[in-house]
């Protein structure tokens, strides 16, 4: 990118977000604490906001999908797919990039509007364009926080069996329908730095709480066994690192966005140290068990320090929830006009309608972990894998598009060609076995919990009720 192209945009930035400048206001204090909590916007904002939002529940689903896969397979699809999923996340800053020097240009205002991926498509690649990224991205979203809400009922069960997870799923869609009050990527500041931080100690109190444990009598590792539960869990892998369908959002909030290219990387380079070690570590003490407890705490000793864990994963789970839904909230906003609305307690009554259907599909489909793997194959494979690979590829199909672009190929790929050739692996891989095989494997896994607990199932795979016998 150009010098000049580069000025513009940052300077569009400071000037265009939603971004409090602590110019604009009579206090200079460079420890004014609304700006330090509440507005966000720095590479390190960004850093938190993807490692906090990247691995939430699906940390305790990890154990789970080992058993499917075999440690081995475990490990390398890890970092296999965490490495893919930085790749597409990379493609897809640079089309924002691309999207917004065009734009900057043609001397567009971007005043009180928050870009999101489905413009960038349509600038770049038209109509048609537009809506497949708007369909897929949105399904997703809403199917992300879906996931977030059957999560928190799914792990407060553990501390408190009085109430049934459907009961605490009603609670916990009304606390995390307050996320509506959060205006923008920009307000997350504190939340993900605190996010990460429950997060890590929710990992790191999984290992070590394994490890202490020990092996249980006669643990077998059997996996991988069947087909249909390998590809299964690979899927719930390949949605792990499949988060990054807020990136332009979390890009568009920042203050130097053209910063954020290599920031998805190291984030995932730091989920790696969460996520190899408690999900090989629970899989090593507990081994084939898993198969039947898609939540690790479920085979967890219940100690203070599993409660600890819980309640820190419950307020991450209302964090990445709002990372979730907050794209949702924007796209709603532009559809009914308040998108331009100042006042945080309008908007905040213009999303509810957003959060009422994800509380009903959370209270039909309450299967835990199976889930991930079916949105993983049918929605992830597209949204942030083949979808932004494919839109490289097109965006720079013509030779003067490549020459004028906004950012060329990366320091360790040597050409455009090479570029292709990358992104078109990306999509023939995901495409044939994300969603060709992990999508049999993960719906036939998800129709298998259909018919084993019913729609609307009341406790998904809780311990039966004794009832006392009475002798005669």
């Amino acid at each position: 990118m150009s010098g000049e192209n580069e000025e513009s945009i940052v300077q569009s930035n400071f000037n265009q977000t939603e971004r409090v400048n602590d110019e604009d206001n009579t206090d200079h204090s460079v420890f004014d604490m609304k700006s330090m909590l509440w507005h966000g916007g720095s590479a390190w904002d960004a850093w938190f906001s993807c490692s906090s939002n990247q691995v939430a529940q699906v940390l305790l689903t990890l154990p789970y999908s080992f058993s499917q896969l075999g440690m081995t397979s475990g490990i390398v699809l890890q970092v296999f797919y965490g490495l893919l999923g930085s790749w597409t996340a990379y493609l897809i800053s640079v089309l924002y990039m691309e999207y917004r020097s065009r734009k900057e240009k043609e001397n567009v205002n971007f005043k009180n509007h928050v870009i999101q991926w489905f413009e960038v498509l349509d600038g770049l690649l038209g109509y048609y364009w537009k809506v497949i990224g708007l369909a897929f991205n949105c399904t997703f979203l809403l199917f992300g926080s879906v996931i977030q809400l059957i999560a928190c009922a799914s792990n407060i069960y553990y501390i408190n069996d009085n109430l049934d997870k459907r009961t605490w799923t009603y609670i916990f869609g009304a606390c995390c329908a307050t996320t509506v009050f959060i205006p923008s990527f920009h307000n997350y500041r504190i939340w993900s730095f605190l996010g990460l931080g429950m997060t890590t100690y929710a990992a790191w109190y999984m290992a070590i709480a394994a490890l202490i444990h020990g092996q249980v009598d006669g643990v077998e590792h059997s996996g991988p066994t069947k087909l249909v539960l390998y590809f299964t869990g690979a899927t719930n892998i390949l949605y792990t690192f499949g988060g990054h369908a807020v990136t332009v959002e979390i890009m568009h909030a920042m203050w130097k966005p053209q910063k954020f290219k290599y920031i998805y990387l190291l984030a995932t380079l730091y989920v790696f140290t969460l996520t190899l070690p408690s999900s090989s570590i629970v899989y090593w003490a507990f081994g084939d068990e898993l198969l039947n407890h898609s939540n690790a705490f479920s085979l967890l000793p219940k100690t203070r320090w599993r409660d600890a864990a819980v309640i820190l994963m419950l307020i991450h789970q209302f964090i990445t929830f709002g990372f979730a839904c907050t794209p949702l909230y924007f796209v709603w906003e532009k559809v009914i006009g308040m998108h331009d609305t100042k006042s945080i307690f309008l908007r905040a009554i213009a999303r509810l309608p957003v959060v009422i259907p994800i509380w009903f599909l959370a209270i039909i489909f309450p299967f835990f972990g199976p889930i991930n793997s079916a949105v993983g194959a049918l929605l992830v494979s597209f949204t942030v894998y083949i979808i932004p690979a494919l839109a490289h590829m097109l965006t720079y199909r013509t030779s003067s598009a490549r020459q004028n672009a906004a950012e060329k190929p990366p320091r360790f790929i040597s050409s455009w060609t090479a570029m292709y050739v990358l992104n078109a692996f990306v999509v023939v891989w995901v495409l044939v076995v994300g969603f060709g095989f992990g999508g049999w494997a993960s719906m036939t896994n998800f129709v298998r919990q259909v018919d084993t607990f019913g729609l609307f199932a009341k406790c998904y795979q809780c311990k039966p009720t004794v009832t006392p016998t009475t002798k005669h």
